[in-house]
């Protein structure tokens, strides 16, 4: 396991700053000691969680995240006084996936206003699999119930601004740098073997297209949703965009507002009640904190008023969660009493 410490700004970081862990709690102790053993806190709960990725498996169905060693385990933690700790594999690069859904109705929030957004896409969770077109079928009128689920998410990315597809993703890409405050990309083989099995994603692009929820070209809209969930980072710059938005949309970095309180605040919502796909209910229970998941293994954590939270691990449960992630989000929610419940 290895751990990495921003030593310049040492000496500042505070455990108080994500909470009190049950050790520190109600002690007096020197930043340095409070430092050192959230730091060897981090390191022993990865690898207490590390074996539950046995638990779990790779997601094979997307030919170029098959290869991706299922014993992997990271994470970081990015607190909003600009301070960042990292256990684990956390240098490894990994696809945003589903949690690049976030992101994408948070920039055609701010472009469009509720009214409309939500004129095509709905604010209910779902019990079916992300993948489902089950309530597109029976619901009326016949719109994505959720931005999270894979159909929503694709009416979502069908609003992003921009004549062509290229000015789309220039638009979406740059939105994403200013969030990690780093220069981002998307991972081509990953894009290209996804839009290659997007067939059922076709499908739910059809259909909503004969019901006027989406329009334009589908094939250039499944281009732009492929690279949108192939944006490849590390372990940091996901906990900085979780920070943004446990900062209610203010980078804590440069200070600047990157995202509106009011749309942190409606993005935070739908990462409670939908952002563990259809296990939401059981991960606010037992972590209790704003979370988006994605099936690389990705886990976007935002602890409001506290830090935000990048994890990777891609050994995945029967829903699509990492098995690991989880048990790990569990502890140190455990440790920290981060539940906002």
């Amino acid at each position: 396991c290895y751990l990495k410490v921003c030593h310049t700004k040492l000496k500042a970081f505070s455990t108080f700053s994500i909470g009190e862990s049950r050790e520190t709690k109600g002690r007096t102790k020197g930043a340095d000691t409070i430092v050192i053993r959230t730091q060897e806190l981090l390191e022993e709960l990865v690898e207490k969680a590390r074996p539950f990725s046995a638990e779990g498996k790779v997601a094979d169905y997307i030919p170029a995240l098959k290869d991706q060693n299922p014993s992997d385990l990271a994470i970081s933690i990015y607190t909003l006084e600009n301070h960042s700790c990292y256990a684990g594999d956390h240098l490894k690069k990994f696809t945003l996936q589903s949690i690049s859904k976030v992101i994408t109705l948070a920039l055609v929030l701010m472009d469009y206003g509720e009214d409309h957004v939500f004129s095509k896409v709905g604010m209910e969770p779902t019990g079916d699999p992300f993948n489902s077109i089950a309530k597109l079928e029976t619901h009326k009128p016949s719109k994505p119930l959720n931005p999270m689920i894979n159909a929503g998410a694709l009416a979502v990315t069908n609003m992003i601004k921009g004549n062509t597809g290229m000015e789309k993703w220039e638009r979406l890409i740059e939105f994403i740098n200013h969030m990690t405050g780093d220069k981002v990309s998307y991972n081509e083989d990953v894009a290209y073997s996804e839009l290659q099995t997007a067939n059922l994603n076709r499908s739910l692009c059809y259909y909503m297209k004969q019901h006027g929820v989406i329009t334009g070209n589908v094939e250039d809209l499944l281009v732009l949703y492929t690279k949108q969930c192939a944006v490849e980072m590390i372990c940091v710059d996901l906990a900085k965009m979780g920070a943004v938005l446990a900062n209610d949309g203010v980078d804590p970095e440069s200070g600047r507002e990157i995202i509106t309180r009011d749309v942190a605040r409606i993005c935070k919502t739908f990462m409670v009640t939908c952002g563990m796909y259809n296990t939401s209910g059981e991960f606010a229970i037992k972590v209790g904190i704003p979370a988006k998941s994605g099936v690389s293994g990705g886990i976007m954590g935002a602890i409001p008023g506290k830090c935000g939270i990048g994890i990777f691990g891609p050994a995945l449960d029967h829903v699509g969660n990492s098995s690991a992630g989880l048990k790990l989000l569990e502890m140190l929610s455990d440790e920290y009493s981060w539940s906002i419940f």
